[in-house]
């Protein structure tokens, strides 16, 4: 493992990974919340597992376009603060017979000193990245490379044991899939290759409560293609929830399409158009042999496992990963504020216990996340702050939270700013959205959000709350109130009348 350097916190740390199909640099930061900031990445192609199935080494092409991309990567790290750069090759470069001088040279040409990681090291850290972001306790995760799979398994966030099977996803392509598009018999082949490795490793089935976790690029593209498939509000494929039957609609429509012609399709990277059919399939596979019915997908892996274990962070439980994600994400904003933050939260609380005894759980947390994160929407926009906030909830990687959460805060926040706000499209297809309840939730945003506004700075807001034919809201330090229009929402919601004494 690379040495370890300690809990330094702000400290600015580079990984750069050379795998079998692509090398990528990512660039991090953990911030005072504790979190793992990117501030930086980059992608090559390098396809050094062609030469190593091929020849059995790298050829002096493939070395050179691999020297060029790192020097690359080592800028980029260089200007994006970088104090320490950590390298490491995985599976082509573990069976390629010129691989220990390949990387004797790029330490004497570039000066990074690059480790080669045996395939259970590999385990390990894309264990560590990939669930430490996720709202996940127990099953299997796999990690496809473009010359490698890992799988692990792990209960209570914690890892049990791991596997390397030595196929990825451009391997299996070239091997197996000699027809463009790829014959019925060849798929086959396909399929009864990977699960026969599955089963000479003793890969077993998920267990009640298990889940199947995915991580590395063939997935996330998968994730992508299907996402733009059915119009899915949330941006990124971290946290994306694969149906195992939607993927084999996926498999099915690239494994019938020329590889010239994938461009075509939505979400798929040009890259990926010769290996993606070869890795699709061997994920389906593996989906079916351990009878998932969906894949959590993790945009996290490898190089986050590396840096956390360099930073000496633990994986946490998804509690405190949520908490980090959520303190770093307003501070990056210069609009929000610690003491509105916390006022609103308060009386927002107060509200919805006295008006909704008896909301769910993931209600009452979001309306707090909710009320929490609405001032950073200020540094953007006052005025239209409430649409701005509800878009980064969605176009942000926040780890910890799952994509239902995400689209319940999100539709709460855009509601309170605009009554007439459509967050249909945010209830997810397996997870569907109440209008009711979310606008209720809403209302109770926004007054909380109008009342804070209005109580002078440094002073703790205490609310009283009568309900009987109307709804009456006491409270002490409210100098004024003259939301007439938050008080007709209040009633066609609430069905009372509102009345708010100052």
């Amino acid at each position: 493992m690379p040495e370890r350097n300690g809990n330094s916190g702000g400290e600015v740390v580079a990984v750069i990974d050379i795998g079998s199909n692509s090398g990528r640099v990512m660039v991090f930061e953990r911030d005072a919340s504790s979190h793992l900031r990117l501030l930086a990445g980059s992608r090559a192609s390098l396809r050094l597992v062609h030469d190593v199935d091929t020849r059995g080494e790298l050829s002096d092409a493939t070395m050179a376009r691999t020297t060029e991309a790192l020097r690359d990567f080592q800028a980029i790290a260089t200007g994006a603060g970088a104090t320490r750069i950590v390298a490491v090759a995985t599976a082509a470069m573990r069976d390629a017979s010129n691989g220990p001088l390949f990387v004797e040279r790029l330490q004497r040409e570039l000066g990074i000193r690059i480790e080669i990681i045996g395939g259970l090291a590999e385990a390990r850290y894309g264990f560590a990245g990939a669930v430490r972001g996720l709202a996940v306790s127990s099953g299997l995760l796999f990690d496809l490379g473009g010359g490698s799979l890992q799988i692990s398994r792990f209960a209570r966030r914690r890892l049990a044991k791991g596997v390397s099977l030595p196929f990825g996803a451009l391997r299996l392509s070239e091997k197996f899939l000699e027809s463009d598009p790829p014959t019925r018999k060849q798929l086959r082949r396909l399929r009864d290759h990977v699960r026969r490795h599955l089963a000479k490793a003793h890969v077993a089935r998920l267990a009640s409560g298990d889940r199947l976790v995915g991580t590395g690029g063939t997935l996330r593209n998968l994730a992508k293609i299907d996402r733009e498939m059915r119009r899915y509000p949330i941006g990124g494929p971290h946290g994306y929830e694969l149906s195992v039957d939607h993927l084999g609609e996926v498999v099915d429509r690239l494994a019938s399409t020329k590889e010239k012609r994938r461009d075509e399709v939505h979400g798929l990277s040009a890259e990926r158009a010769d290996s993606i059919v070869g890795g699709a399939v061997a994920i389906q596979t593996l989906a079916e042999f351990v009878r998932a019915k969906h894949i959590l997908v993790s945009g996290q892996g490898v190089r986050e496992g590396i840096v956390l274990g360099l930073l000496e962070m633990a994986i946490a439980s998804p509690e405190t990963v949520k908490e980090a994600s959520l303190a770093s994400l307003v501070s990056r904003f210069d609009g929000w504020r610690p003491e509105a933050a916390s006022r609103r939260r308060s009386v927002a609380s107060a509200l919805q216990r006295a008006l909704e005894p008896r909301a769910p759980a993931n209600l009452v947390t979001a309306l707090d996340h909710a009320a929490r994160v609405l001032d950073i929407g200020r540094s953007l926009n006052v005025v239209n702050r409430h649409e701005h906030v509800a878009d980064i909830l969605l176009a942000t990687d926040l780890n910890g939270f799952a994509h239902n959460e995400l689209a319940l805060v999100s539709a709460i926040v855009r509601r309170a700013g605009d009554r007439h706000a459509d967050v249909r499209a945010l209830g997810l297809s397996h997870d569907a959205l109440e209008l009711a309840p979310v606008d209720r939730a809403a209302i109770i945003l926004a007054l909380a959000d109008e009342i804070e506004a209005r109580c002078p700075h440094g002073a703790r807001i205490a609310v009283h709350c009568q309900i009987g034919r109307n709804v009456t809201l006491s409270v002490p330090l409210l100098p004024s109130w003259l939301v007439k229009d938050l008080d007709k929402r209040f009633e066609r919601a609430f069905g009372r009348p509102l009345i708010v004494r100052h």
